[in-house]
């Protein structure tokens, strides 16, 4: 299998196990035709990657234990940092919807592929590579019928793979000789449908091996233990999220904490508005100085910006944007505003603001984490 595993995001996976590539690849393959088989793929990617990081340390699964509470076992234990954590629950609730809804559409499935490459690389720089370089990520195929903001993000994730392909010319090479051969059993359906039996056939000695795994762990040093938590920290600081992957992840926070947000469908140009009697966080709400991340309302009334920044980015130095919206917040008779300002020269219109970047807070890494 291995020269048709060289444009798939989830190449690095086989020398861990077979069966996670397989997976991988039958989800990038039913994304263009069928998104909801595609996030159930991902939901069975995840669901295996999490019982081999709790077989790596000796954490032995629970009769009928779900896979949440699993995540909440490994995330007790350290070896889940919170911030794959997060990725994790975006793969596993859209799989579910997927699996008990019928649910599936080519956005969510895209979203969802992004994430679960992520943890696949943090998987792999943690058990295996520290070093490990992915590289982009590979768009799957678009399909027939797909939105124009889907056309869009696809061009904007072939542009990113193009440019970095230019810039590391002798492996682009590599792969451009074989891709002919590549694509042409790529697109044998005999070859998809041996690996989807091949999947089915190896459930059980999957079985078998994370119970032996397990079974070796569980013996295991814990100044070996210590050491994957470590790298498994380390290899959290390294995931890398654009922007919208990011709002997706502080949409969820902001559910988590009462709010109704949705930054793809909850947004000023698609008509949300405020309502009485619901907390929304409504997005691209435009102010004097441009539109606000979110602006968040308590029935009528606004009472925060948020200035939403990619994962990587200092939230410190973005606060001051989000201060910006409050003082250009604009009032019309769509909202109703606060008697008073706030400041020292009354100049906000909202009394909080906020700058966010999705990762949890640190207390030693003040101004790169958290809210």
């Amino acid at each position: 299998m291995s020269s048709h595993t060289l444009n798939s995001n989830f190449a690095h996976l086989k020398v861990h196990d077979e069966q996670l590539l397989r997976l991988g690849m039958l989800a990038e393959r039913y994304f263009t035709d069928d998104p909801n088989t595609c996030l159930l793929k991902l939901r069975q990617l995840a669901e295996t990657l999490a019982l081999m990081i709790a077989a790596s340390v000796g954490i032995e699964p629970r009769k009928d234990e779900g896979q949440h509470h699993l995540l909440q076992r490994l995330r007790e234990h350290s070896i889940l940092p919170y911030e794959v954590y997060q990725l994790y629950t975006q793969v596993r609730l859209a799989g579910n919807d997927a699996n008990h809804a019928l649910k599936g559409d080519h956005r969510t499935a895209l979203a969802s592929l992004r994430y679960a490459w992520q943890i696949g690389v943090w998987f792999h720089r943690t058990f295996k590579d520290a070093n490990f370089k992915s590289g982009p990520f590979i768009p799957p195929q678009p399909p027939k019928d797909e939105s124009e903001e889907l056309r869009d993000e696809l061009a904007s994730l072939s542009k990113a793979l193009i440019e970095h392909r230019a810039a590391h010319q002798e492996k682009s090479q590599q792969l451009e000789a074989m891709q002919a051969e590549l694509q042409a059993a790529k697109d044998e359906q005999t070859f998809w449908a041996q690996m989807a039996a091949e999947v089915e056939a190896e459930k059980t000695e999957l079985q078998k091996r994370l119970a032996k795994q397990q079974a070796d762990s569980a013996s295991a040093k814990p100044a070996v233990i210590s050491t994957l938590i470590k790298a498994s920290a380390t290899a959290a600081t390294q995931l890398v999220l654009d922007e919208a992957q990011t709002r997706q992840l502080i949409d969820r926070q902001l559910r988590d904490a009462g709010w109704i947000a949705d930054t793809e469908h909850l947004r000023y140009a698609k008509g949300s508005r405020p309502e009485k009697g619901k907390n929304k966080a409504i997005a691209e709400w435009p102010t004097a100085t441009g539109p606000a991340d979110y602006v968040l309302f308590v029935g009528l009334t606004p009472i925060a910006a948020v200035e939403a920044k990619r994962q990587n980015i200092n939230v410190s130095a973005s606060l001051q944007q989000a201060k910006r919206y409050s003082r250009g917040f604009i009032p019309s008779d769509e909202v109703l505003m606060h008697e008073q300002n706030w400041g020292s020269e009354n100049e906000f219109r909202l009394p909080f603001v906020f700058s966010t970047n999705g990762r949890p807070y640190l207390r030693q890494l003040l101004e790169k984490s958290g809210t």
